[in-house]
């Protein structure tokens, strides 16, 4: 049965179709026979009902044109079988109204992935304390004096804001780095701002690993992001490279043991970023490395994630 699918993404002409996930996704459900809509953050509107200003796609395929828009109407949400919430970090105040009127969405009876309420209850960063069995020694605070303390007491630590993607604020502080005061007052806005700080893990050599989780359950091959030579961060958007992987014996553990759980919050799409043996985010707002894991690998994810997608919908 053909789906009407609504896309919350990014204006979709800046999107990079040559390596989005979110295309990836569209591309799939297209080749099936769905149909794809899309709308930005500011085409979402409440009038009664919660509604957007949805854009038809007709996917043309590889390369640039990859999309056609063949006019915009005014729909609610409800009216889509599925709406797919993929704006990308950060998750500032507009993104929070935006889960705000998919919850009231979800009350007038859409079905929204990933649940806007579990959005707002999983800070990517945080939501590692809930399984500390998998997580090196993490202090959250604001208090410089405290981060300096853990910064004596480790030696060598990772300080990131809450909200940051790509590696964007991460700093690492070596034991006796003359910036120490300097970072740790620009990181947390002089006190004001809270920020995680970590221990460092050195086996970020090998890799920042991306497992992706689809309906709690684990794609078999994830993405090593290694950072470039000079660098500590992994992030693509920080010059790392990616490699594909199939999954390691510790990566299957903490896949297995957080899967169950999130899936169950309405968490259809999770991407685990794992270091060595350790958990180091939990990313649920617009996970990616779809392309790179099926490119590198030939296990076909955005396949899985709308198989998963289908299920769903036909449960509900």
């Amino acid at each position: 049965m053909a789906l009407s699918l609504l896309f919350v993404v990014d204006p979709i002409d800046k999107l990079k179709e040559y390596k989005d996930s979110s295309v990836a996704m569209m591309r799939e459900a297209a080749r099936r026979g769905h149909s794809i809509h899309a709308c930005t953050l500011d085409e979402l509107a409440y009038s009664g009902r919660v509604q957007a200003r949805a854009h038809r796609l007709r996917i043309t395929g590889e390369g640039a044109p990859w999309f056609e828009d063949l006019g915009a109407g005014t729909m609610p949400l409800s009216g889509f079988d599925a709406v797919l919430m993929r704006k990308d970090p950060p998750f500032d105040i507009e993104f929070l109204n935006a889960t705000l009127l998919l919850s009231r969405a979800v009350a007038e009876g859409a079905r929204v992935f990933n649940d806007p309420r579990a959005l707002r209850d999983h800070n990517e960063k945080l939501a590692i304390t809930e399984f500390e069995q998998f997580v090196v020694p993490t202090v959250v605070t604001r208090d410089i004096a405290l981060i300096k303390q853990f910064h004596r007491d480790e030696g060598d630590i990772v300080v990131k804001p809450l909200d940051g993607m790509g590696g964007t604020g991460v700093f690492r502080l070596t034991r006796g780095d003359p910036n120490l005061n300097s970072i740790l007052e620009t990181s947390t806005a002089q006190g004001t701002r809270t920020v995680m700080a970590q221990r460092y893990i050195p086996e970020i050599v090998r890799g920042d690993k991306r497992i992706l989780l689809i309906a709690g359950r684990a794609v078999p091959h994830c993405l090593a992001r290694v950072p470039a030579p000079g660098e500590s961060r992994g992030n693509l958007a920080a010059g790392g490279i990616g490699r594909a992987q199939p999954l390691s014996d510790s990566d299957r553990r903490i896949a297995e043991a957080l899967g169950p759980t999130l899936a169950a919050r309405g968490l259809l799409l999770v991407g685990l970023d794992v270091i060595g043996e350790y958990l180091t985010e939990v990313n649920v707002t617009s996970p990616t490395c779809f392309v790179e894991i099926t490119q590198q690998s030939g296990f076909n994810v955005a396949a899985m994630f709308i198989d998963a997608l289908e299920t769903e919908v036909a449960h509900a």
